[in-house]
């Protein structure tokens, strides 16, 4: 049996495992193992005398994966980046930036909701983790959006929603998983991010005061805020915009050099957002459930990158991604052709996989084949396919593909924002939720199509970096 046949039965191997409920962390992992084992017992023409061997050498391959990959300094933006999140939710930031928002946006068709989504994305801005989002506002707006008589579908889905935004706009945990899958600049794809970011949160926006306008019982508005009001509610969510400016600078500074890395970035933010927490009062016990909750976060984060990693270094002595690269630049349609069908792909995938594994499980496959369509990693704009150097596609590919990833967190049946809104609040079924999302698809799609048609909204600030 030739490695790329051992590689293709693995790989549906996985996939039954993964469909059936296993984990996609010990799928991946199991399924890399005995990958790995067979390839080397390959070797050996299955020889039974052999199989000792191919187990002991199997074995001590996948053993070295987990601490070669995940010591690697820029993982540890992942859990800053979601305790920054858990901090500032104690400091009272979000309850502080849901506020503002209601009193200067609250005014128009649907106004909570509108304010909801774009103090979701201030608070994106800060937490890399789209759970947490989701988790922190089912608490502070749908109580709000149901005492002015929301629809308590519609207020659930635009909680849902909006906390998917925390996957593009930076600090995001899946941008840092990404740029270490593909070995890219986390800087350049915190920036990339963005753009993106900002646009998806306006053209939710735009989408919620629609149905408002059209379905005047859905989302009524809230009046009666003064001028006072409304700039008496700005100073306390001011750490917040510090906070991002902080982490911006950190990674590219428009007026000389940029003050450091990602990680001391993030490393600030964090001490800036728990000094405010301190200040605010935070009590002990806060603290403590600040730490567990990014503890068990960042532990389930890691354990699937841990397994994923072992099945990625058995793809690759199997060959499989650069079989796959050859079979795509092989088709006889145009780039971008296929290049939508990739998408299109992730959509369907995500229905029955949690985003992060589906990317780490896919992108050594996937990101390969892209980049060879494009016409290689070192390609100029000039002579590529879909008018950019590797590096600018590189980077484009990978707000597409974390962008799908927020449109699986709320796609049925394992959209995970969804199961956690309905977990927060008792008065609320997963369905309900489900169907509260449903008109966010079409925005959503809308999205990726507009990112796919003007690159330059991805590659404006990362072409800027450098």
């Amino acid at each position: 049996m030739e490695p790329i046949e051992i590689g293709l039965w693995v790989s549906a191997g996985l996939l039954v495992m993964v469909l059936a409920g296993m984990r996609v962390a010990f799928a991946a992992g199991l399924a890399g193992l005995v990958g790995l084992v067979l390839i080397f017992w390959a070797k050996r023409d299955f020889d039974a005398e052999h199989l000792g061997w191919a187990l002991t050498v199997g074995i001590k391959t996948a053993g070295q994966v987990p601490h070669s990959k995940v010591s690697a300094q820029v993982l540890s933006l992942i859990p800053v980046f979601i305790m920054i999140g858990y901090m500032a939710y104690y400091a009272r930031l979000t309850t502080a930036l849901f506020e503002a928002a209601k009193r200067w946006i609250a005014w128009v068709p649907g106004g909570l909701a509108v304010s909801t989504v774009f103090a979701t994305a201030g608070f994106a801005a800060v937490s890399g983790a789209s759970v947490a989002t989701a988790a922190v506002f089912a608490r502070i707006a749908i109580p709000e959006m149901l005492k002015i008589g929301y629809n308590k579908q519609f207020a659930a889905g635009v909680v849902a929603a909006g906390g998917t935004l925390a996957s593009l706009i930076p600090p995001s945990a899946i941008l840092v998983i990404y740029a270490i899958i593909v070995e890219q600049d986390v800087g350049k794809l915190l920036l990339a991010g963005f753009i993106p970011g900002l646009f998806s949160a306006i053209v939710y926006a735009l989408l919620i005061i629609g149905i408002a306008v059209i379905f005047k019982s859905v989302g009524p508005p809230v009046g009666g805020f003064t001028w006072r009001e409304r700039f008496a509610s700005l100073p306390p969510a001011l750490p917040i915009v510090a906070v991002v400016v902080i982490i911006i600078f950190f990674v590219y500074n428009p007026f000389g050099e940029a003050w450091g890395t990602p990680t001391e970035g993030g490393a600030v933010g964090a001490f800036i957002v728990f000094l405010m927490a301190l200040y605010r009062g935070m009590r002990w016990s806060e603290l403590k459930s600040a730490l567990l909750e990014t503890a068990k976060l960042t532990v389930m984060i890691f354990t699937i990158i841990w397994g994923v990693l072992i099945y990625v270094r058995f793809l690759g002595f199997a060959e499989l991604p650069a079989a796959f690269a050859d079979w795509i630049t092989s088709l006889e349609m145009s780039p971008m052709l296929i290049l939508v069908c990739i998408l299109l792909a992730y959509a369907v995938l995500g229905m029955f996989m949690d985003a992060i594994g589906m990317l780490l499980l896919t992108l050594p496959v996937v990101y390969p084949a892209v980049m060879a369509l494009n016409g290689g990693e070192t390609v100029a704009a000039a002579d590529s396919a879909f008018g950019m150097s590797g590096t600018m596609c590189a980077i484009w590919f990978g707000i597409l593909v974390v962008k799908m990833a927020e449109f699986c967190l709320i796609t049925p049946p394992i959209g995970l924002n969804c199961f956690v809104v309905a977990g927060v609040r008792d008065d609320l079924s997963v369905q309900d939720v489900f169907k509260g999302v449903m008109p966010f698809f079409v925005a959503d799609g809308l999205t990726i199509a507009m990112l796919v048609a003007f690159p330059g909204i991805v590659l404006f600030l990362p072409s800027l970096a450098g």
